[in-house]
């Protein structure tokens, strides 16, 4: 897919994509759209895309960021002393939800969809020249992940007061309904509300 980017704008498609071109695609052409199976195999009937991993260079400042200014739960950490890694799971859960035996923590951790994993190399916090590469630069690769809030402009009038790094405000740009913001590694976080602003 081509794109066009603008300033610090988020990488458009130059072929819009159908819900801002004049509204959402019908389930059929979805469901028939090259590519796309439409029937998918009743093996994968229950698969759950369980989660997705950002590395990060200093995990005090991520999981602040991703706990205070987000909202997550960290889960459970997992440390690899000979290989220096540890791994954190965080999950935007009610605390009430999150089993306290540890195994059974596990089990439910690996059953739900939604997991953040961030993976620290210990050390790189230290090096002041160390950085990941957020995909958002070139070479473009990864983009954002994303969060749905109740209110967007509560939330992004939340992170102004928070300090948050903004890529885009929601008065920038031709998409007034999502904001972006930015963790401490650079990564993007799409901000959108389910209903329309």
């Amino acid at each position: 897919m081509l794109a066009a980017s603008q300033g610090n704008a988020p990488l458009i498609s130059r072929r819009v994509c159908p819900i801002f071109s004049g509204g959402p695609m019908s389930l059929h052409d979805l469901n028939t759209f090259p590519g796309v199976t439409a029937q998918p195999d009743t093996a994968t009937s229950n698969f759950v895309f369980n989660h997705t991993m950002l590395r990060v260079k200093d995990i005090t400042k991520s999981l602040d960021f991703y706990t205070r200014v987000l909202g997550f739960s960290l889960l459970e950490k997992r440390d690899f002393p000979e290989a220096e890694f540890s791994l954190y799971f965080l999950a935007l859960v009610d605390k009430a939800r999150i089993p306290a035996d540890a195994t059974e923590r596990t089990q439910w951790m690996n059953s739900i969809p939604g997991i953040l994993e961030l993976t620290h190399n210990h050390g790189t916090e230290n090096d002041a020249d160390f950085a990941y590469h957020n995909g958002n630069t070139d070479p473009r690769g990864f983009g954002h992940i994303c969060i749905s809030v109740p209110d967007i402009v509560a939330a992004c009038e939340r992170f102004e007061a928070l300090g948050c790094d903004f890529q885009k405000r929601l008065s920038d740009g031709r998409m007034k309904s999502l904001a972006f913001i930015k963790d401490p590694d650079a990564y993007w976080v799409e901000i959108i509300q389910p209903t329309p602003l």
